[in-house]
């Protein structure tokens, strides 16, 4: 009866206390990080490693209603450097978004757009492959972005 008694406590305990995500710690396999957001997506340049430019990143999120908050900065970033990893870059650097638009398809949609990037290897250094220098956002044009997310062919 005691026993009972004991496993009933304990099964009540743990369903009054709520459950804690396990998060595992993967930004190891990250080159770099925002630390702030959790991904390596910056909204500046990366000067102190070099790289080369993988290609633009243009990233749509769109608000769900007319009443629905604007998407956070977190929401955003994700969204960019979903893009950015299926291109295959280590980073994506220089990232600008302004406020959700109402489009004839949208709610409210806001776009962000950056470059993605991936850090130059020991061997390539070595090799003397040249560092690039992403566009800074204040010269992003339409025609920059017409190829956005799109994974570079093989050399």
């Amino acid at each position: 009866m005691k026993s009972r008694i004991i496993t009933a406590a304990f099964v009540a305990a743990s369903l009054s206390v709520p459950a804690m995500p396990v998060l595992a710690d993967d930004h190891d396999e990250y080159a770099v990080v925002n630390e702030e957001m959790g991904v390596p997506v910056f909204p500046y340049d990366i000067t102190d490693k070099p790289y080369t430019i993988v290609g633009p990143v243009s990233a749509g999120v769109r608000k769900a209603t007319i009443f629905s908050k604007e998407p956070s900065q977190q929401k955003i970033y994700n969204e960019v450097w979903e893009r950015g990893e299926k291109m295959g870059a280590d980073a994506v650097v220089n990232v600008t978004y302004g406020e959700s638009k109402v489009s004839l398809d949208s709610w409210g949609k806001t776009r962000a757009l950056g470059f993605a990037i991936r850090f130059l290897t020991e061997e390539e250094i070595a090799a003397g492959v040249e560092a690039e220098t992403a566009p800074a956002p204040e010269t992003y044009d339409k025609e920059m972005f017409k190829k956005a997310n799109k994974k570079p062919k093989k050399k």
